[in-house]
């Protein structure tokens, strides 16, 4: 098979710029925000404020990120690609990085692919190649089997032989691709509550359809390709317009291909129906091996007690069924531009600020867990962590993890920014600390402050939350700009503070309405350091 590299991105052309300088290639940010009653008399905040308002780099970023380097998917060429850029990228802005390898997982490389119904209609069918998937080793045309709803693993059984050369359809279709909001404000009252009704029965009827054969989603790819299936098609829509959730494959000899909810339903329907539909799948993919997998780091060195941190964080790596903008590129490009800045306006910082650009977060938080093993006396020195990974919104709230007397603090260092960056932002005090989902967690379960930097949401749950939309178009810059500000003062003040932030956390929860238990303090995790480790694989 052909070897398709990653597209070559120009290094030196991308991160040549230097801190501060404008780009002749886009228009000048207009001026910095007007301020209201904001009467600050320090000048670093002053210049922090100008500095990420008036010359803001976040455009530029955005665009090299998500459009020339594209997605992160872990171990892969395009993770890879993207952290050479971010090397490149804070060598010329004069700050130290460098890689640390964590362990290894397998490398794949992602080709070109197409999907067609060829009969009995010809149609180019949106689908897109689950990662990790294999290929087709050049075109691989058949028909289409569905799998039906068994009462049992013997009926399972005796129905398994009819895949063999064919494509079968795994997913309950969605009787509608309209979102149920639309049936909300449109629909009869009697028309959306069955239309409700139907798509939730949908999402049952696919765990009970596994339930009664014995097997996981995991499972099920696996037996259809042993069972002589030629590829597995299935569909996750979101319940967006147009959007699919996508995720990796499970089948290890046959692809795996994810269809819009439009065009998993026009295939479906047709076979149902006895129409006979035929699918040409042409899927190129090359498996790598198993390779380092790292985290991309960045620093300020501190003058005065460099061994206490003040740490960014967002993870670097995505899926790859679209860009990984807004999951996690917006958080990524935050906290270079806030470093950015304050290599400028504050070069010489009280305690050292460090960048961590975490890999494998989406196969269980690897590369913040194994940092925070590997790394015990940056643990131990941490002051806080501010980590930003829901979406390009606003900063609207920031839980305090169950730290009793962070509130306080932040609270103060909130009071002495503008109220442009400040005045939605709510305190959880002193909150729940997190269980998972991002970064932070890595850091909360060790019992330092660590915290989340949550954001407006922007249909990001919908829209762009591991999605074949998530692209640069949805970046909203004007609250990018405000976050990247916003991480740039606090990290400045919390480098500032006279002494560490309390540690003292909460004892009394209340109950989680998901296990009828209480909550607890959470017990750190240890790293998936290979790929047979990873449970997520």
């Amino acid at each position: 098979m052909k070897r398709h590299t990653p597209f070559a991105v120009g290094l030196a052309a991308l991160a040549a710029v230097p801190a501060g300088a404008q780009q002749t290639t886009q228009a000048p940010v207009q001026g910095p925000a007007p301020i209201t009653a904001w009467n600050t008399t320090n000048p670093v905040l002053r210049r922090i404020w100008d500095e990420g308002t008036q010359h803001s780099q976040l455009e530029r970023l955005a665009q090299a990120l998500s459009d020339s380097v594209g997605p992160r998917l872990t171990a892969s060429p395009g993770m890879k690609a993207g952290s050479d850029w971010l090397l490149a990228q804070y060598r010329a802005w004069g700050i130290p990085a460098r890689t640390e390898t964590y362990g290894t997982f397998r490398s794949w490389r992602r080709g070109i692919s197409h999907v067609d119904l060829v009969s009995p209609r010809v149609r180019s069918l949106e689908g897109t190649m689950l990662a990790w998937s294999p290929g087709t080793h050049g075109p691989v045309q058949a028909g289409v089997v569905v799998m039906p709803r068994f009462a049992s693993a013997a009926e399972m059984e005796a129905w398994l032989p009819g895949v063999r050369g064919k494509y079968v359809l795994a997913s309950i279709p969605l009787f509608t691709c309209r979102p149920l909001s639309e049936w909300k404000e449109f629909a009869t009252p009697d028309s959306y509550a069955a239309a409700e009704a139907r798509l939730t029965e949908a999402g049952r009827a696919q765990a009970l359809r596994l339930q009664a054969v014995g097997l996981t989603g995991r499972d099920l790819p696996k037996r259809l390709e042993d069972a002589g299936a030629v590829g597995v098609l299935t569909s996750y829509p979101s319940g967006g317009w147009g959007v699919d959730r996508i995720f990796n494959a499970f089948t290890r000899k046959v692809p795996t291909f994810d269809l819009s909810c439009e065009d998993y339903g026009l295939v479906y329907r047709m076979a149902e129906r006895g129409q006979n539909p035929v699918i040409r799948a042409d899927a190129q993919a090359e498996e790598l091996g198993e390779v380092p997998v790292f985290n991309t780091l960045a620093e300020i060195r501190g003058r005065e007690k460099p061994n206490e941190y003040v740490i960014l964080s967002a993870h670097f790596d995505s899926w790859d069924g679209a860009s990984g903008a807004t999951d996690n590129g917006t958080g990524t490009i935050t906290m270079m531009e806030a470093v950015r800045i304050l290599r400028m306006m504050y070069p010489n910082p009280r305690r050292t600020i460090l960048v961590g650009h975490w890999s494998g977060e989406e196969q269980g938080l690897n590369g913040s867990r194994a940092f925070v093993k590997d790394h015990p006396q940056v643990v131990n020195g941490l002051q806080v962590l501010l980590n930003q990974d829901n979406g390009t919104g606003r900063v609207t709230s920031i839980s305090m993890q169950g730290f009793t007397g962070v509130s306080p603090v932040v609270s103060r260092w909130l009071g002495q920014l503008p109220q442009e960056l400040t005045g939605e932002i709510k305190l959880d005090d002193p909150g729940i600390p997190s269980q998972g989902g991002s970064d932070y967690a890595s850091f909360v379960c060790a019992a330092v402050p660590a915290l989340g930097l949550s954001s407006l949401g922007w249909d990001y749950g919908t829209y762009t939350w591991h999605t074949n939309r998530d692209t640069y178009d949805k970046i909203v810059f004007d609250d990018v700009r405000k976050n990247a500000v916003l991480t740039a003062m606090l990290a400045y003040l919390a480098s500032e503070e006279p002494q560490l932030l309390p540690r003292d956390r909460r004892t009394a929860f209340p109950m989680n309405p998901n296990t009828g238990q209480p909550y607890v303090w959470p017990t750190c995790q240890d790293a998936s350091r290979t790929t047979a480790d990873s449970p997520r694989m």
